[in-house]
This record gives structure tokens, sequence and C-alpha cells, in this order.
């Protein structure tokens, strides 16, 4: 038996009023790792110049995705078993430290390891907030719930990129750096979400029972996940088949394998109990929700660097132009949870999702620097419907497929492989655009040089300070780490810089047009079953 609000023969979901009273404390917390997500990602840029760390900026966000990542089944098993009260209270807690010590950073590697103690918080931010709509509202209900929480993140995703890109555009505010108010906001958030959390959530009644801890899962898990992830992170700056890269690969093969065997081992009590996976539609689900997360990091961190970089757009316009991004997870998580509630049917919607974000990522691999905004907000908007078909959809059927006393595992189990797949894309993409940039300039270069405008540039004394940026990039003595110069050059003398870029980004958004078309296979093979309610009774 776990810690769980119920049991088969009791249950103890609760009524509509009360879970109104817990749904507040919860969409606290949530706002407040969403926001972090989104607030970070149109500041980057800024950050990354202010920082002399551009292209290594994918450390400050792969850092944060690492320790969430391997935290995230470790609060769905520790929740289980002691309560996910006092542990969202913790991963609130964890996450504002974080956030205050991410504000006074001095380095882009400094950064990096305070963005991992905001992700230390952040991995129990989500997965407990869902894991506890799943212990309080019957299953058949629970995308009608889960609604409020799409709400509060796409909330987050309007108001993260332009409170985002309004303060990385600020020079200076009381006297620090703009950027630097990306992370300071998430301070008094934190606190009030703490507050009204420790007060609404008492209404929620576990049973504490004696279980196991799986110590040795915990550790094997991290010596499996952290070294693959730095290898997806480093492997092209190391060189794949170098000693680095080859030991990052054995250490971190071997730590899952072992990882494995001691899940088999410790079977009910394991972070991630194997037997979860003899159900086809959990296993289908797992791999249909690590794409989903390759896909929407690998959008999030690229599109806003495209909308600055190459467009010229400052950080405010550019978290305003991603506002069809959020409209369309927004229609397409409502169209999902009040359907799947009216039928509850939820096969097709994944089916639908992965095909839209496919299509959305082939549209984009014909973008240029003279592509409109309009045809870059219809494809936004196209992949944001794309991923609120399959966000919601996926959890509520791993929810669904599993005992209620694997509630809290499951959830985590889900968010894991969508939190890894995330973390794999963000690295793998930042990695391949930014070792990318050179050698694809170099050859718009070579095509440039045959065009008089262009020569003329060259010879021009007034644009030698862009003409020796533009050589350390050629030479690959330099990896665009400070992009701010580029709006101040000479239009003519950087646009082999921006057909290189956007030549980069072809690559990456092909790549993942083939994994989402692997996705969609996966997705078909979900089986179609129906959510049946559970009878709902007060609690005792």
């Amino acid at each position: 038996m776990s810690d769980s609000l119920d049991s088969e023969e009791n249950s103890t979901y609760l009524e509509h009023s009360q879970i109104k009273t817990v749904l507040i404390g919860l969409m606290l917390g949530l706002f407040l790792a969403a926001l972090d997500q989104t607030i970070v990602a149109t500041a980057i840029r800024t950050i990354g110049d202010d920082l002399q760390g551009l292209s290594i900026q994918a450390w400050a966000t792969t850092a944060y995705l690492i320790t969430s990542t391997i935290t995230t089944p470790i609060y769905g098993k520790l929740g289980d078993i002691f309560g996910r009260k006092i542990l969202f209270n913790w991963a609130i807690s964890i996450f504002v430290i974080g956030s205050l010590l991410s504000a006074f950073a001095n380095s882009m590697y400094q950064l990096a390891g305070f963005r991992a103690i905001q992700g230390l918080g952040a991995g129990g931010l989500f997965v407990l907030a869902l894991a506890i709509i799943g212990d309080i509202v019957p299953p058949r209900e629970r995308s009608r719930y889960q609604a409020y929480f799409i709400a509060v993140f796409g909330s987050a995703s309007v108001l993260g990129p332009v409170i985002g890109g309004f303060l990385a555009g600020q020079e200076s505010i009381l006297g620090l750096a703009g950027w630097r108010w990306v992370f300071f906001v998430n301070v008094p958030i934190g606190i009030f979400a703490l507050i009204v959390v420790s007060r609404t959530l008492k209404i929620l009644k576990f049973i504490k029972t004696p279980q196991r801890i799986d110590w040795w899962g915990a550790t094997f898990i991290t010596v499996g996940l952290v070294p693959l992830l730095l290898l997806a992170e480093q492997g092209s700056s190391w060189g794949w088949s170098s000693f680095n890269s080859l030991l990052a690969l054995t250490i971190g093969v071997g730590g899952l394998v072992i990882f494995v065997i001691v899940e088999i081992k410790m079977k009910d009590a394991a972070i991630i109990p194997m037997r979860l996976f003899r159900d086809k539609t959990f296993s289908f689900i797992s791999v249909v929700a690590a794409l989903t997360g390759i896909a929407m990091f690998g959008g999030l961190v690229t599109v806003p660097l495209y909308l600055q970089i190459v467009r010229g757009s400052t950080p405010t316009e550019a978290g305003l132009q991603l506002l069809p991004l959020t409209l369309g997870i927004a229609i397409g998580s409502v169209v999902a949870g009040r359907t799947i509630s009216k039928t509850g049917r939820y096969r097709k919607f994944p089916i639908i999702g992965t095909s839209l974000l496919a299509s959305s990522f082939l549209l984009a691999s014909v973008v240029s620097p003279d592509t409109t905004y309009r045809y870059v907000a219809i494809i936004t908007m196209l992949f944001g419907v794309g991923l609120g078909f399959v966000m919601q959809p996926t959890l509520i059927a791993a929810q669904n497929t599993v005992p209620k006393e694997d509630m809290g595992v499951a959830t985590s189990t889900v968010t894991l492989y969508r939190q890894l797949g995330a973390t794999l894309g963000t690295a793998i993409f930042l990695s391949i655009l930014f070792g990318q940039i050179g050698v694809q300039s170099n050859q718009r270069f070579a095509e440039a040089s045959s065009n008089p405008a262009f020569q003329a540039a060259l010879d021009n004394p007034a644009n030698q300070s862009a003409i020796d940026e533009i050589e350390q990039i050629r030479t690959g003595t330099s990896a665009l780490d400070d992009s701010s110069w580029i709006s101040k050059a000479d239009p003519i003398l950087v646009r082999p810089i921006l057909d290189g870029f956007t030549d980069s980004l072809t690559i990456i958004f092909l790549l993942a047009t083939g994994l989402m078309l692997i996705g969609i296979v996966a997705a078909y093979f979900v089986p179609d079953k129906e959510i049946v309610n559970t009878k709902r009774t007060e609690p005792e």
C-alpha cells in the first residue's frame, strides 16, 4: 500500500468546492515553474551576450533540465510514500533559492550551477501538482480540471516571453542589469505561492505507510542520465569519437543498465516499477511524451533566437511574437480536454498532435531572413495546437492505465520521459545550431564573395569591427558568443551569417520532423481505451 488519498476499497475523491480550494495552491506552484521556462527563453540572448557566453547558453538551460529531469521520478515516488504536501512546499522553497542565486550569477557557468538548483525544485512542481489532481479528481473529470493547469501554462507562456523580453531589454533596474530581474521576479511569486500552498493543501489527507526507499535506484538513474545528457550537450565540441564522449557514453549506458536491474529487484518499491511497462498504453505513451519533449523545447529555444538574431526583434518584441504559439497551446488543450471529458476517448489526439508537430517543423525548415512574420506566426500556432493535443491526453492516458497506488510514479514517469526528451532536444539542437553556424556561414560567404556590394562593404574601414567578428566566426575562433554587434553592422556584410543561421535551423527542423514521424507511429499504436469514472465520495 502506498501513500495515496484512497485505495481500491475506499475512494476519497473530493467535491468540486474542495477541489477549487486545492487548485489555488497548485496553480500558483505550477505557474512558478511554467513562468520560469518561458521568461528565460526570450532573455537568454541578452544574458549570453552580457556574460560573454551565448554559444554555451545551453549549459544554463540544460543544467536546469538535467536536475529537474533526474528529480522528477524521485519526487513522484517519495510523494507516494510520504505525502505530496510537504514535498510540494520543499520544491517551491528550493526553486526560490535557486532563482535568487541565479539573479547574482557573474558567468554563464555560474548561472548554469544556480539554474541546476532551480531545477531541483522545479522537478517536483509539475509532477506533484499533476499527481495531486489525479488523487482528488475522478478519472473522467481530470481533463476538465487539468484545463485549469493548461490555462496557467498558457498564461505563463504569454506573460513569460513578454516579461522576460521587457526586463532583458532594460539596461538597468534599481542599479542591476535588467536581465537579472528575470530571476528576481520568481522570488515574491514563490513566497506568495508557498504561503497559499501551505494553507490550501491542509485539506489533503494522506495515510502514510512504511515502504523501502529506493536509494540505489536514485543513485544509478543519476549516474546513467547525467553523463548522457552531458554528452548530448558537449558531444560536438568534444568530438563524438573522443575519449570524453566515449567515457560519458560508457558510464551513462552502464548506469542505466544497473538502474534497470535495481528496479527489477526493488519491485513495487522501485522509483520506476518496471511492471508499468508491461502495459502497452503506458509504454507507447512514454515514447510519445519523450518525443513531444524534444519537439517542445526544440521549438522554444530556437524560435526566439531566430526572431532576435535573424529578424532583429528586441527581446520584448520576440516575446509578443510568440503569442500565436501560446494561443495554439490553449486552443489545442481546451479542445482536447473538453472532448475527452465528454467522450472518455483520448487516442486520436496524440495522433493528430504529433502529425501537426511534424507538419510545423517541416514548414519551418524553409525559413530564411526574408520569411514574413505572418508565415512564422502560422507555423508557431500550428506548433502550439499540436502540443496542446499531445501534452494533456498523454498524461491522462498514463494515469488512467495504472492502479491508484501508482498514481505518483505513473505521473512522474511520463513527466520524466517528457523532461528527458526536452533536455536531450535542447542540448542536441543548440549543439547542432552553434556547431553548424560557422560551416554554413562560410558557404554563404563564398557565394557572397562575387557580389560587388559585399566586396565594397569589406573594403569600407567603418566596417572593420564587424569584419573582425566575422573573421573569428569563419575561422572557428568564435562561436557567436556575443551577437549584439549583428544588429549594428552593415546588413550586406552580415547577410551570409544570417543565411548560415537559418541554414543551420533547417538541419534542426528536418531532424525534428523525422523524430515526430516516429512519434506518429508510436501514437498510432496506443490502444483506444475509454476512461471510466469512479464513484466520487466525501473524504473521511
